[in-house]
């Protein structure tokens, strides 16, 4: 029998995880954040009251086995003088099987089908939320999209209301053998799944190994000047009795010219590995530095292969 893997995450850093994942015998579920606001998904929630689609578009075609130009259809944006403008097709999709099924999770199932996905795809709720954020000048905003574009550092994160999360959520989480906490935006890709007491006492109640993938650059407003154990200290926090017991960190180099454009266009550095305040976790170190285009990215695969072994 293949062993439960939950992964919890959102944005571009768990699609990309996932993409690698889907290639190993492993029963994959991705709880995927829905607070987000902007461009097309936050038009659609503020039309049609449904939670944000557009990292659960990604997630289905990461997990998904369909010919290259069905993905280019999923995620083509249109560009126009009407109301189309903005828009993906993934997302109009999503949201008409929401309304013809009647929720989100049914409408994920139904196109699941379709793109024959290597994996169950889960909004962490069916509720239209709202994410808030403290900042540490004791400022608060409200929406993910106002969060993200505030030049403000986050102290901490919280719903407007308490979300209903779902109990298939619940059951694949005490279910799972490893629960991995994906590589993307600290606050609000990862942590905003586990601002629910359900949520956590769900961890709190598995067996599973807690792996985080940690980010290899600072994000501007979420972890200036983070090291490694800064993002997981901040991670615990937020959990319970449960903490941390696995990290996976980039031990590759990045050439210096692509860190200096990093660090003036984007403000971001690369994360620092502490190895003195990890001596309680199991690290798993390898060059998972991958230079597409001049961008940083991940290793699909090395990481994946890294997963999986933490895994047996």
């Amino acid at each position: 029998m293949k062993k439960k893997v939950v992964v919890f995450g959102g944005g571009n850093g768990l699609s990309t995880l996932l993409s690698g994942l889907k290639e190993f015998p492993v029963d994959i579920t991705a709880i995927v954040s829905v607070s987000d606001d902007g461009k097309s998904t936050g038009r659609l929630r503020e039309e049609f009251n449904i939670p944000a689609m557009g990292d659960i578009r990604r997630v289905l075609i990461s997990l998904s086995e369909v010919e290259p130009i069905v993905e280019k259809l999923v995620n083509y944006r249109f560009n126009t003088s009407s109301d189309l403008d903005g828009h993906t097709v993934g997302n109009l999709m999503l949201t008409a099987l929401a309304n013809i099924s009647g929720n989100m999770s049914d409408g994920i199932e139904a196109l699941g089908k379709v793109f024959n996905l290597k994996g169950t795809v889960l909004p962490l709720t069916e509720d239209n939320v709202i994410l808030m954020a403290e900042m540490k000048n004791g400022k608060i905003i409200e929406g993910e999209h106002n969060i993200t574009q505030s030049k403000e550092t986050i102290k901490r994160i919280f719903y407007k209301e308490e979300p209903a999360i779902p109990e298939i959520v619940i059951n694949k989480i005490k279910e799972a053998d490893m629960i991995v906490f994906s590589m993307g935006s600290l606050f609000t890709s990862v942590i905003c799944n586990l601002i629910s007491s359900k949520i956590i006492n769900a961890i709190d109640e598995s067996n599973a190994k807690l792996l985080y993938v940690c980010n290899m650059m600072t994000q501007p407003g979420e972890t200036d000047d983070y090291t490694v154990s800064d993002h997981i200290k901040t991670l615990n926090s937020y959990l319970g009795n449960r903490k941390i017991t696995d990290v996976i960190v980039n031990g590759g180099k990045i050439e210096k010219e692509i860190i200096e454009k990093y660090l003036v266009k984007e403000q971001k550095d690369p994360v620092v590995i502490d190895y003195n305040n990890l001596n309680d976790l199991n690290v798993y170190e390898d060059n998972l530095v991958k230079i597409i285009d001049n961008q940083i990215h991940h290793d699909v695969m090395k990481l994946a292969l890294t997963i999986y072994s933490v895994l047996l």
